[in-house]
């Protein structure tokens, strides 16, 4: 074969032909000298990333600083009105947390006692959990251990339903439909009544406990439930006696949360409990809570420089500072009752 020749093979015979020499300087290794492009490229695509996760990691600090400066906002607000309402000559601390009344809309004197509107909130709060948390654990359980899949997929969004109704037609549902029945049941029922405001609260709640108790349940590992299947146990002794208490802590988050949300329930106890503070248990009365006198004042004819006004500034520090204790009360439970799965 001549020098500078390539073979080419076509069928039986052998043909050559010539090797076409690239010169040094021509353009054909253009591609070889450029090898410094994807560097540059590559170097421009790292300045690109890191500058949108900078932009990313401000917002998130902006957005962190928002809202501890909206929570600092609000202990100021309500810390400088508080103290405006106690300097007043009607008010004092003694009777504020002592006293068993609380009148200041009705009659010449006035009387600033806190109880019988704690009284109301948690009478309310207890009838809701009743109904909430037992019903919410149950259908968790149900959803999480019993149903099959398909049936979970259907029913836990129409649970979650519940927690985006308007607060304002629970309020009414208990009106209209609640309180008549147990009218009809009981007559010793009062129009306005603490037991029709609780039902439709723990109605509202139900989601609550519910959602977040089958998202505990759910994150039990499967080994737990296989070993105790192996030892013997049947369906309900591996659902009451391994996945619950193995899912504890999210159980009583659910129900904190829950008993949080029950005590700032504005519209339906409004609507349905009454707007008459008294110190009272039974259910069948009308009550007012903390945060229905506070509707009470901002839609009524009171003057914003009067101490009827400054006094749910009090009231709302006073449920600012229930709330916070049910909250720290949650998280001390659950970082006692946590379990950690690998």
């Amino acid at each position: 074969m001549p020098q500078g020749a390539v073979s080419v093979f076509t069928g039986r015979s052998v043909r050559t032909r010539p090797m076409t020499t690239i010169p040094a300087g021509s353009t054909a290794d253009a591609p070889a000298r450029s090898a410094p492009g994807p560097a540059r490229g590559r170097a421009r695509s790292l300045t690109g990333r890191h500058a949108a996760e900078g932009a990313i990691k401000s917002a998130l600090i902006t957005c962190a600083a928002f809202s501890i400066f909206t929570t600092f906002a609000i202990i100021v607000v309500l810390g400088t009105e508080t103290i405006a309402f106690f300097r007043r000559d009607e008010v004092s601390l003694r009777e504020f947390f002592f006293s068993l009344q609380w009148s200041p809309l009705l009659g010449a004197e006035k009387h600033f006692g806190i109880w019988p509107l704690v009284c109301g909130t948690l009478l309310v709060t207890g009838v809701a959990m009743i109904v909430a948390i037992p019903l919410g654990l149950m259908t968790a359980v149900f959803l999480s251990e019993y149903a099959p899949r398909r049936v979970r997929a259907i029913l836990k969004p129409i649970l979650e339903v519940l927690a985006g109704v308007p607060t304002v037609v629970y309020g009414f549902f208990a009106l209209t439909v609640i309180t008549p029945v147990l009218r009809h049941l009981h007559g010793e029922f009062d129009v306005y009544n603490v037991f029709s405001a609780g039902l439709a609260v723990g109605i509202m709640c139900l989601p609550i406990v519910c959602s977040i108790s089958e998202d505990a349940l759910q994150a039990v590992p499967r080994s737990l439930r296989e070993g105790a299947y192996g030892l013997g146990g049947t369906k309900f002794d591996v659902s009451v006696r391994v996945v619950v208490p193995s899912a504890l802590s999210g159980i009583v988050a659910a129900s904190l949360l829950a008993v949080a949300r029950a005590v700032g329930e504005t519209m339906i106890v409004a609507l349905a409990a009454g707007n008459l503070a008294r110190l009272t248990l039974d259910v069948r009365d009308q009550a007012q809570t903390m945060t229905a006198y506070m509707v009470q004042i901002f839609l009524g004819d009171v003057s914003n420089f009067g101490v009827e006004y400054l006094s749910s500034y009090a009231v709302a520090a006073m449920l600012f500072v229930l709330t916070l204790i049910v909250t720290l009360l949650g998280y001390r439970i659950r970082a006692t009752f946590r379990e950690e799965y690998e």
